[in-house]
């Protein structure tokens, strides 16, 4: 791991979470914010969006990356410095990825939370078997990322996700503001009306970080045994569990 200040990245293992804050607004509230908001703020820009949320949750709000690029972290950051950073550190990353998220701690205004699993991959495979991830990936997902950010987001009544419209069909319904009902939480995309030049356009005019698996032909980057290139004509997340019958890890459902 590249040398980075406690103040810019905490590891948290398994134990570790935001500690809860009596001030959290009522599920009721939040989710008629996110209602409004969601009416009020289509069509806005990416940035209105993520000063409505940093200005109306403050201490309350954070961001979430998988750190393929930093553009959400970045962007927020120009209107909340200092902001929470949430990265699912599951065990299984990239080498790159992990080098996104140390550049990320290490240049922006922000502060990276690298939450862990309770399990570490040897003791999952050990309770579980090994390979789980080829095996049932629902569950290794739900032990390495589901439960993770379930435990990274208490103390949160919103979040920020870098969810955009264009790349699956998943996801192109998907609102700049919701209420998510299973986390009792106000979720936040800035950049989901965004399309892939948008994304380029702001990474060149800031010089963001971004994960150098890109230029290898990947469209999309999670942890490595569920990732492949793409090919041409697909869709940028059609390397994402190309095996199975699987397109979201349960984050975003």
């Amino acid at each position: 791991m590249s040398l980075v200040s406690a103040a810019s990245l905490r590891l948290v293992g398994p134990g570790g979470s935001t500690p809860a804050d009596p001030a959290r607004r009522d599920p009721d509230e939040l989710r008629a914010l996110a209602e409004q908001a969601a009416r009020d703020l289509e069509g806005a820009p990416a940035l209105e969006i993520a000063r409505w949320a940093a200005q109306t949750f403050g201490e309350r709000f954070c961001v979430t990356s998988s750190m393929a690029d930093a553009v959400l972290a970045h962007l927020v950051s120009r209107v909340a410095p200092g902001v929470d950073v949430v990265f699912l550190d599951t065990g299984l990353h990239f080498p790159e990825t992990l080098r996104v998220r140390d550049e990320v701690a290490r240049t922006l205004p922000v502060n990276v939370r690298s939450i862990r699993p309770r399990l570490t991959v040897g003791q999952q495979d050990g309770q579980y078997g090994p390979r789980l991830f080829n095996k049932s990936p629902d569950d290794c997902c739900q032990l390495r990322k589901v439960e993770p950010l379930e435990r990274a987001l208490t103390g949160y009544d919103a979040w920020a996700a870098g969810l955009r419209r264009d790349e699956s069909p998943s996801r192109a319904n998907t609102p700049v503001v919701t209420f998510d009902a299973r986390r009792g939480k106000v979720k936040v995309n800035p950049i989901a009306a965004w399309s892939q030049k948008d994304v380029d356009s702001y990474i060149a005019r800031f010089n963001v970080p971004v994960n150098e698996l890109f230029k290898q032909g990947y469209g999309s980057i999670g942890c490595w045994p569920c990732t492949r290139r793409t090919k041409a004509g697909e869709d940028a997340r059609a390397g994402r569990w190309a095996m199975f019958e699987k397109t979201e890890c349960g984050l975003h459902v």
